[in-house]
């Protein structure tokens, strides 16, 4: 079972959770127009975002981290064959750990983190440490990020709508503030259902903008098509 890129093929056979419109977004929207030299994946899964950084940027260290150990090995090999993996590694191991053993700063970090309730844990272990905010609330990954992020780097995520206030204040109380926002609905008509958010430790203005995946049902809007046609195969 695998997904193919125009540049790149992802394996997805040995994990609990597939390539996804969120994984897809936040590697496109991330800025690397910075030149960013080191990069790191927080909660990789597959590797999706990894590689699309990989293509993307030409970062020279792109880092991934995967508690899971289906998904980690499922990245390792989406990475081999890639054609970047001389730049792309994968590490098995917990945030907490990796925050613990790596003296590493990044340039850019970039997170697709896992945010469903505990209300809806399934009886899939895999899946639950993919899905659910249990397996990595947001006060640590923020945490961590302060801790892992350079001086001058940016840290992209992207969180349910509904969140983003309350995601936005933990920031903050660790110096970490918001340089651009994008708010993402399924259609015009549709509530906002995600929140694509860009921090960095400088406090300044953000521009916040909307972004519209459907006009209608896989008829795509311009914007969405500008912005994954690097990607998709069939845009």
């Amino acid at each position: 079972m695998s997904f193919k890129f125009k540049q790149f093929e992802i394996n997805q056979d040995k994990t609990a959770m597939k390539v996804g419109t969120d994984g897809v977004l936040l590697g496109a929207w991330a800025t690397v127009d910075w030149n960013p030299y080191s990069v790191l994946d927080i909660g990789t899964g597959t590797g999706l975002i990894a590689l699309q950084l990989a293509q993307r940027s030409e970062a020279e260290l792109i880092d991934a981290i995967e508690i899971d150990t289906n998904a980690y090995e499922q990245a390792v090999d989406n990475f081999e064959n890639s054609i970047w993996n001389d730049r792309l590694f994968c590490y098995h191991a917990s945030l907490n750990e990796f925050v613990d053993e790596i003296e590493e700063k990044y340039d850019l970090i970039i997170s697709n983190p896992p945010f469903y309730t505990e209300n809806y844990l399934s009886t899939d272990e895999s899946r639950n440490k993919a899905r659910f905010s249990s397996a990595l609330p947001f006060e640590e990954l923020i945490t961590s990020v302060a801790k892992l992020l350079s001086d001058n780097g940016q840290f992209s995520v992207i969180i349910p709508f509904k969140e983003k206030e309350d995601f936005i204040k933990i920031a903050k109380t660790n110096a970490l503030f918001p340089t651009r926002i994008c708010n993402v609905k399924g259609n015009k008509s549709s509530s906002f259902k995600r929140s694509l958010i860009e921090f960095s430790f400088l406090e300044k203005e953000y521009l916040e903008t909307t972004l519209i995946i459907e006009i209608e049902r896989h008829q795509y809007t311009d914007v969405y098509i500008d912005l994954v046609q690097d990607f998709y195969l069939k845009m």
